[in-house]
């Protein structure tokens, strides 16, 4: 099936989203700042790229977006071209798992946050962390 929009048109809705400092993210970060935790966020020297790293207390925090990592109350699957869809977010779920896989291994805590869980409760998600430590 074709796509229902112009390519220009989809490109432009393409070139919006991005993989750090969403607004969600950005809100995020905040809070935790203002609740007096320090962090690095992105580093790429760690494995996964973590959202954010609290080195100090050994965690990392990822934020995950409902659509790219599969929520299960949220994620909508697009009714075209399922069979790339499909295998992509899959494919996201178990590079998730691997990932918590080896902070576990290694005496680190990871800490998985929906963005529907931030959007509807941004306390709840931060003492999500907090309790976490």
């Amino acid at each position: 099936m074709a796509d229902t929009v112009s390519k220009k048109k989809r490109s432009e809705i393409m070139s919006k989203v991005r993989s750090k400092d969403s607004k969600i993210e950005i809100e995020f970060r905040k809070n935790l700042w203002k609740k007096g935790f320090r962090y690095s966020k992105n580093s790429p020297k760690y494995f996964g790229k973590p959202d954010l790293v609290l080195k100090k207390y050994k965690t990392v925090i990822f934020i995950d977006s409902c659509f790219w990592h599969g929520c299960k109350k949220h994620c909508r699957i697009p009714a075209t071209k399922k069979d790339y869809w499909i295998p992509k977010i899959e494919k996201n779920k178990q590079r998730d798992k691997e990932v918590n896989r080896h902070y576990r291994k290694i005496g680190w805590t990871t800490v998985r946050i929906w963005e529907h869980e931030i959007i509807k409760n941004k306390t709840r998600a931060i003492n999500k962390v907090v309790n976490s430590l």
